[in-house]
Parts: structure tokens; C-alpha cells; sequence
């Protein structure tokens, strides 16, 4: 026993708090080195990556329930006749949120047409549609995307409907028109690519919880490499027709290694036809 305890005493002056490697006061820990892009003093971000966490679902925190869409039950809420069969595959991981301070900050205005969007989930989230996910959402869906990058230009292509945005580093001016997912101007800060999203539409919502934005919105996303394939993500929405004020989600982008370091195929508009043309038959299928 007193072995035991002289090596969990020795263990602990070796790690810090939460188990964490205790550092010399006068060496803080040095700022993570990303490899380089060839020629360039940028970091390399090529590959394929994709979030752990919940966030498309809901970005604010939330527990795990029955299903997006609820309906009255004779003791508690039922999920919806549409999704009850799916049973424990229509249901809705909890999550710990992405956004900072734990809610949006709605006008409350907003918040009403939020909880309304909410209560009629499976008539208004755009991506049952299979309609283009927008920015930020696109980021954090359940599949993946993959930046490609070169000395000279950049592409984000999204497993998720084949979306795609090009990444501008010379600002062309203000969006010639609104569109699902925006323009995308570029800089970089240091390790951290910066980029303005403005020119989106108001169809898209940040997740299947009815969280959604205006016309107005604009987004500065921030991409900061945090440690080998690991990269921070950070989006701020500025939308005063919708939100009080800005506000921040943020969470972990991971790289894909090995065989799966790919993009499959999910162009899902012929998935859809018959849930939003079905009943155009001369004999709708029952």
C-alpha cells in the first residue's frame, strides 16, 4: 500500500490540474508550429475534416430527446407521426453547444419565429430539402469537407450536397447578388486564415433546431491549426435584424488520416424528389 500510494504521489507531481502534464513556470508551453505550405510561409491546411459534436443538431446546449419534432401525447410529448418508426435513429444526441454564453441572443421577435421553426421542423429545415447548407452550418454538418490550398488560391468542397465555395483572396466588392453560401474573402492573421462571408440568403439555418439568420447576416470565420490535424474554428454572426448583438460558436475541426481521408458522393437533390414533388402524380404513391 505504501508503495501505491508514494507512486500516485510521484505521478501527481508530474501532472497538473485535470491530468494535464505539469510545465516549468519559466517554460510556458510554445505556441503550436503547423507544418508549411511548400513555398509559402502559410500554414497547410489540405485534407479532409470534419467536427465531433452535436452541433448539427442544435449549436446551443442541449439533452437528448425523442426527436427534432415533438408532438402532444396523453401523458408526455410523443415524437412526430413522421419520425416515430425511426425510433431511436430519429432521436437527438445532447450536446455541450458551440455558442459562446450558452444561447443566441435573439431579438424577441426572432426567438418567436426560432421556437415556430422549431415546432414545424420537418416542413422548414432547408437541409431536409437538400437545399445548400450556408455558412456556417456547412462546417459542422455530419459529414465532412476538404479545403483544398495552393499558393495562389483556395476551395472548400463539401461532401453535403455537393457544395462548394471559393475562397477569394483579392476583394472583388460587394456580392453581385445573395446566394445559399455567400462570398468568401480571405486573409491571413499570422497562422489564422480569416474569412468575411457576406451575400447569403436567408434560407439557410445554423442547424435542424430552427436556429436561423436574416438577409443581413455577415460571417468572420477564424481557422487557427491548434495541435497535428486539429484545427479551431470560430464563427462570428453579425445580424442586428435578427441578433442584439454579434455573437461566437466555436469548436475543434478533426483531419481525416488513412483510407477514409476522402469525400464521397451525397448530391441528394434526386433523393428528395418524390418527398417534394410526390404529390404532383396523376397516382401519388401512399
Amino acid at each position: 500500500m505504501m508503495r501505491i500510494v508514494a507512486a500516485l504521489l510521484a505521478v501527481g507531481a508530474v501532472l497538473g490540474a485535470g491530468g494535464a502534464p505539469a510545465l516549468a513556470k519559466d517554460k510556458p508551453a510554445a505556441a503550436y508550429k503547423a507544418p508549411r505550405l511548400a513555398g509559402t510561409s502559410h500554414p497547410d491546411l489540405n485534407g479532409v475534416w470534419q467536427v465531433m459534436n452535436a452541433a448539427g443538431w442544435d449549436v446551443e446546449p442541449h439533452a437528448a430527446r425523442a426527436a427534432l419534432q415533438m408532438r402532444p401525447g396523453p401523458y408526455v410529448p410523443l415524437p412526430a407521426k413522421e419520425v416515430l418508426a425511426l425510433g431511436a435513429v430519429g432521436a437527438v444526441p445532447g450536446g455541450l453547444g458551440v455558442v459562446e454564453g450558452g444561447e443566441i441572443p435573439y431579438t424577441p421577435e426572432a426567438k418567436k419565429q426560432r421556437d415556430e421553426n422549431r415546432a414545424d421542423y420537418l416542413n422548414r429545415d432547408p437541409e431536409i430539402k437538400c437545399y445548400l447548407p450556408g455558412v456556417p452550418r456547412a462546417n459542422y454538418m455530419r459529414l465532412p469537407f476538404q479545403i483544398f490550398q495552393s499558393d495562389s488560391s483556395m476551395i472548400m468542397a463539401y461532401e453535403y450536397a455537393g457544395a462548394v465555395r471559393n475562397i477569394l483572396f483579392d476583394d472583388p466588392g460587394p456580392a453581385p447578388v445573395d446566394s445559399w453560401m455567400g462570398q468568401s474573402v480571405a486573409k491571413w492573421d499570422g497562422d489564422t486564415l480569416v474569412i468575411k462571408v457576406t451575400g447569403l440568403n436567408d434560407r439557410t439555418w445554423f442547424d435542424r433546431a430552427g436556429n436561423f439568420h436574416s438577409d443581413q447576416m455577415t460571417v468572420e470565420e477564424r481557422y487557427t491549426p491548434a495541435g497535428p490535424g486539429v484545427l479551431r474554428y470560430e464563427a462570428t454572426i453579425t445580424d442586428p435584424q435578427t441578433f442584439t448583438r454579434p455573437w461566437k460558436m466555436s469548436m475543434n475541426l478533426y483531419k481525416h488520416v488513412g483510407e477514409d481521408a476522402q469525400l464521397n458522393q451525397f448530391k441528394c437533390v434526386e433523393f428528395v424528389e418524390e418527398l417534394m414533388y410526390g404529390d404532383l402524380r396523376k397516382q401519388p404513391v401512399k
